[in-house]
């Protein structure tokens, strides 16, 4: 059985007649740009996430970097960031002209670790950016514990992880000011680029769509140096069809994930997911850990199996951060994970029958 990486078949030809109509609705309305749509999602997605305000911008990195700016983060101040993300957490640093402190992950969750936080911070930390990463909550009592201690802004990094909890508390709703993507991957995603907000703070938010739209509540009258980053219409009205579904898709995406855990269970050098006590997952995606990544890789492949690495090359070893002069073995156990991680096929629609056969190809699998 050939198992794709991704289909999003089983989700998008279910919800086609709904997405249509959504299409035509805002085809029809002749208003393209912040209207009702993006209007009505940013108020369904803030129930959904359970805060006060959501407010929509044109994808997850520029929901991070208009989150760091209303906070006032800026050159000469610092931000705590994981060793181990994607690009992006520490490329919204460096864009509001702050500097990335990695701190090194828990190793069994690949969580940022709250136990080594308090080491990295200087009197130049201004705040703590967590990352969900894969879909599990961090452990963010401890996280807040720790910012409240040190009077530090929290920002979440919630663009793997809607819908997932620690200790009874979503994602997105713990900071002071939280990001989060719809990048078309993602466990909620649109059809192309789009991103959220998410806040309690109603100063904050009435700043955030300031900020968004080129700093102006008036239209030609600018108030700040703002951005274009607006969620876009026909976006909103799309994602508002599918995150109705997202907590059905969720519930699957957490039952493949105890299939993997069954029919992988005790495979020689093959570690699989741990969820930390108190938190929960959503499994944006499935990631094992082995030494012999690229030889099963290739094993999987031959078998038909879709995989991905996420991801391959830690911030700190990329080109991009060369300047900060940071060599290989600075952080050694986000350059474990980075060399050890596999991502397995993962997404809703996804049978028993596709899961048992990557468990199959994997038992298969020698060196």
């Amino acid at each position: 059985m050939n198992v794709p990486f991704l289909s999003f078949e089983p989700q998008h030809v279910p919800l086609r007649e709904a997405l249509t109509a959504a299409f035509e609705r805002v085809y029809d309305s002749y208003w393209y740009v912040l209207g009702e749509e993006v209007k009505q999602f940013e108020q369904e997605y803030a129930a959904f996430n359970q805060v006060k305000h959501a407010i929509g911008v044109a994808n997850g990195l520029d929901a991070l970097v208009l989150a760091l700016r209303a906070l006032g983060v800026g050159p000469g101040d610092e931000v705590i960031v994981p060793s181990n993300t994607y690009i992006a957490t520490w490329l919204a640093v460096t864009q509001v002209g702050a500097t990335p402190v990695p701190v090194e992950p828990d190793p069994a969750t690949s969580n940022l670790d709250p136990a080594r936080i308090a080491a990295a911070l200087t009197a130049r930390t201004r705040a703590i950016m967590p990352v969900h990463l894969y879909g599990q909550a961090c452990r963010m009592t401890e996280i807040m514990a720790l910012a409240t201690e040190h009077n530090l802004y929290v920002v979440e990094d919630n663009a793997q992880s809607q819908g997932a909890s620690f200790d009874g508390a979503l994602t997105g709703s713990f900071g002071h000011v939280n990001g989060t993507s719809f990048y078309p991957g993602k466990n909620l995603g649109a059809l192309g680029d789009a991103g959220a907000i998410t806040t309690n703070d109603e100063s904050l938010a009435q700043q955030l769509r300031v900020l968004r739209n080129y700093g102006s509540q008036q239209k030609y009258y600018n108030e700040v140096v703002g951005y274009n980053s607006r969620l876009d219409e026909l976006q909103a009205a799309l994602l508002r069809v599918k995150l109705h579904s997202l907590p059905e898709w969720t519930q699957q995406r957490q039952q493949i994930a105890a299939w993997y855990d069954q029919h992988l269970a005790g495979i020689s050098e093959l570690r699989l997911p741990v969820v930390a006590p108190g938190a929960t997952h959503v499994y944006h995606l499935y990631v094992v850990h082995t030494p012999h990544r690229a030889a099963l890789q290739a094993h999987l492949t031959a078998a038909g199996i879709g995989t991905l690495i996420h991801y391959p090359v830690p911030p700190h070893r990329q080109q991009a951060y060369q300047p900060m002069n940071l060599p290989a073995g600075s952080f050694p156990i986000a350059e474990e994970l980075a060399a050890t991680c596999l991502s397995l096929p993962m997404w809703p629609g996804m049978t028993e029958d596709h899961v048992r056969a990557v468990g199959t190809a994997a038992r298969h699998f020698t060196l």
